[in-house]
């Protein structure tokens, strides 16, 4: 096979079962070192498409091409050595080795007797180490954990020496860490082995994060395909999944849910400092205003994606009268006001007079400046402010309004 053809390839693919068709027309050309992922919603035909592309399901219409053959056409030994299936199957076989399970990888090359040469041996237990599971070689396959067994099972993958490994859903069920590890791997085998990957994710984040081309599978059919910078934003992925109540942030990699509760607090924020009390006042259902807020601020990105009542100014210019008016209006009119103890500078001093205005107007403060901090920043009306220690001490006051 010439160096730049397709490891995989599909021509004029429709994939489904019993001759229904669940994904129709799926083009995918696969080069060596590329990791493919599709994303889409739960039902959309993702597994379908890793079950036909492994030679699981026959085409309804079209053809798979592994290496230039027709994966129909390929005998079951050739498959395997060039093709390595991880699915959501699980494994139970009792009393039986990590190491024995990763050496079933070495069935397509030692024939009959599966007997395994010292070079096998050698092979299995690079693979393990490749893996992150060297540690786990002489345990029970059956006692490991979750994150444990996926690494196993990409060991045994890696043991049959393929081109090509398909997984659906590796990090389904894992927690971060083993998230992150199981990615790692796949990423370091694909740049460093020119191992193709192709695989399904539900971890949005981790997809745009970690795989160089993105299949969005939707209503039947790939909706969209390309490089994930160019292809995804917050909207793309709300129409995707469907999503009405909240927003995903490509840039942040975070989803926000709406809230546009007629707010009951106003939380002068920035530098980052006002998001987590954005989360926990929508928590607890209170209505949120937020400002002033330069437009390259994180806190304003925030705000926006969550649709609170936002007084947001443009991006390094000193917060006008307008502005500081259109707050106040906002902030005279809530329950309560929290100081996040944002860094106060030349371009927003407003929101400090805006703070000290509302603390000698006799409304209610919470701020979590201490000391000379507070001081500095108060003056006089100082003594109106209700100190906080500590976030924690802030969400009992968001509490008490419940």
């Amino acid at each position: 096979m010439k160096a730049d053809a397709p490891v995989l390839e599909t021509r004029g693919l429709d994939a489904g079962y019993g001759g229904k068709i669940i994904v129709k027309n799926i083009g995918i050309e696969a080069l060596r070192g590329h990791t493919i992922c599709l994303l889409g919603p739960n039902g959309s035909g993702k597994s379908t498409i890793l079950r036909t592309l492994s030679g699981l399901l026959s085409p309804v219409n079209g053809s798979v091409y592994v290496s230039g053959v027709r994966i129909e056409s390929m005998k079951p030994v050739d498959r395997a050595k060039n093709l390595a299936a991880v699915l959501t199957e699980s494994l139970s076989i009792p009393m039986t080795s990590v190491f024995e399970i990763t050496a079933m990888g070495r069935t397509p090359h030692t024939g009959f007797f599966g007997k395994l040469s010292g070079e096998d041996t050698r092979i299995v237990n690079e693979a393990l180490e490749t893996a992150g599971a060297a540690d786990l070689a002489g345990r029970e396959y059956y006692s490991l954990s979750d994150g444990e067994k996926q690494k196993v099972m990409i060991a045994r993958a890696l043991a049959q020496q393929p081109g090509l490994i398909i997984l659906d859903e590796p990090t389904s069920h894992l927690d971060i860490k083993h998230k992150i590890e199981v990615m790692r791997i796949l990423n370091r085998l694909s740049r460093e082995r020119d191992l193709t990957v192709i695989l399904a994710l539900h971890d949005i984040d981790i997809a745009l994060k970690a795989c160089q081309y993105v299949l969005l599978v939707k209503d039947g059919a790939i909706s969209a395909a390309g490089k994930p910078e160019d292809l995804m934003d917050g909207s793309v992925l709300n129409r995707l999944y469907g999503i009405e109540d909240a927003f995903y942030d490509s840039l942040l990699g975070s989803t926000e849910l709406y809230n546009e509760l007629p707010p009951r607090v106003f939380i002068v924020a920035g530098a980052g400092s006002g998001t987590p009390f954005y989360r926990t006042a929508s928590r607890m259902g209170l209505g949120i205003a937020t400002g002033i807020l330069h437009r390259n601020d994180i806190d304003c990105r925030v705000a926006e994606d969550m649709r609170l009542a936002l007084v947001a100014e443009d991006s390094f210019k000193p917060i006008s009268g307008d502005r500081a008016r259109e707050a106040w209006d906002l902030m005279r009119n809530t329950e309560l006001v929290v100081d996040t103890a944002f860094p106060v500078g030349d371009f927003n001093g407003e929101n400090a007079a805006l703070l000290r205005r509302a603390a000698s107007s006799g409304l209610r403060c919470v701020s979590l400046r201490a000391g000379e901090g507070l001081q500095a920043l108060y003056g006089d009306a100082s003594a109106n402010v209700e100190r906080a220690e500590s976030s924690g001490r802030v969400s009992k006051t968001l509490a008490s309004l419940i």
